[in-house]
């Protein structure tokens, strides 16, 4: 039996809320200096998954710290708990540790966190890279777009799976714009996709211009707050909110009939799995970094894996095919907790036809 752990943390209060109906009584700067001095714990016992090829149990570890804790605490306070998150792992048993939401993010994206504990590390971002990639095109695709013709946005592109995004990206579009918030990285990168001749390349630190004539979104920066909003989207555009906690507001899905959001990396889990915690996710789905840490765990590659800001192209093409060996496949498109069906798409695709078409466009 292979052995496995994730770590979770509470993206909001609002998380809070959900274990217990009280928390909305407690104020908020009580319940964080409660987070600040709880020690990371084990959530619960994930049981039953099983590949053609190997059987796998895993634990959920909670750190208690929530996203915005975790971005304006001391940085070093903040990996001391990540560690303790791993190591109450390593003494469970586990093998192999992912890093979910913002603990992948702090410091140096999980190297110092892999250099304290004596078990492999993952981020999970190179399947979360390969499942976006795969998930837009086949969206659009549905949308009837020619993704040749497409001019594609990638808004944190200069992360680490904004980065892997828009090098994948880059060679499927006729043009993509990088958004990010430093325009020295912007134009490495830019520089780089140039001299590989794949499309044509803009940068822009601006979000709502960028967007303005964007068929393709991909959106996936650490903002705690929503950066896109109904208005900045055109008829039929298609974005993929990678991000947690997310950058699209759910405004855009309430107002706009005419545009398709759709989430990152949602994915079937093979066997019968029971996480027995619900992280809003339907039976036997997981998000794509935590089927990483699966799958790695299934496949016997104790190693750390996707680990710091630059993410290699190689290890997101194998984790496809050891993702494919293992059983683990797409689990359809969702978007704020529900599934987007095929006719909803179409109406979609319909409704920005007719947009266009009023528009003169």
């Amino acid at each position: 039996m292979e052995k496995f752990a994730f770590i979770l943390h509470p993206l909001s209060l609002q998380d809070m809320e959900h274990l217990s109906p009280l928390m909305r009584y407690i104020p908020d700067p009580i319940i964080e200096a409660c987070l600040k001095m709880k020690k990371p714990f084990k959530v619960s016992h994930i049981t039953g998954i099983k590949s053609p090829y190997a059987e796998a149990e895993g634990w959920f570890i909670g750190c208690p710290l929530t996203a915005k804790q975790m971005v304006e605490l001391p940085e070093e306070f903040v990996m001391d708990r990540i560690i303790e998150s791993g190591k109450v792992a390593q003494e469970l048993g586990a093998k192999i540790v992912g890093l979910g939401a913002f603990t992948s993010i702090v410091g140096d994206a999980g190297i110092t966190v892999a250099k304290n504990l004596d078990i492999a590390v993952t981020s999970g971002n190179s399947y979360t890279v390969a499942t976006a990639i795969q998930g837009t095109k086949q969206a659009a695709r549905m949308m009837g777009k020619d993704l040749k013709e497409c001019r594609a946005v990638v808004v944190g592109a200069t992360g680490s799976i904004g980065a892997a995004s828009v090098r994948l990206l880059a060679k499927e579009v006729k043009h993509i714009t990088l958004v990010a918030r430093h325009m020295g990285p912007l134009e490495e990168l830019a520089q780089e996709l140039i001299e590989q001749n794949h499309c044509e390349v803009a940068v822009s630190q601006d979000i709502r211009t960028s967007l303005q004539e964007a068929d393709i979104v991909i959106t996936v920066t650490s903002a705690l707050d929503f950066l896109i909003e109904p208005g900045d989207l055109k008829p039929g555009a298609v974005v993929c909110d990678v991000a947690r906690p997310r950058n699209v507001s759910r405004e855009v899905s309430l107002q706009r009939n005419d545009v398709l959001v759709i989430e990152g990396g949602v994915i079937n889990v093979p066997g019968n799995v029971d996480f027995h915690f619900n992280f809003g996710f339907p039976p036997h789905t997981s998000y794509a970094c935590m089927a990483e840490t699966m799958i790695l765990a299934l496949d016997g590659r104790y190693e750390n894996f996707s680990l710091g800001r630059s993410l290699d192209i190689n290890k997101i093409n194998l984790i496809s095919q050891l993702a494919d060996k293992h059983n683990f496949k797409m689990a359809g498109f969702r978007n704020f907790e529900r599934a987007v069906s095929t006719q909803h798409i179409e109406e979609v695709k319909h409704n920005a036809q007719h947009a266009l078409a009023v528009h003169g466009c």
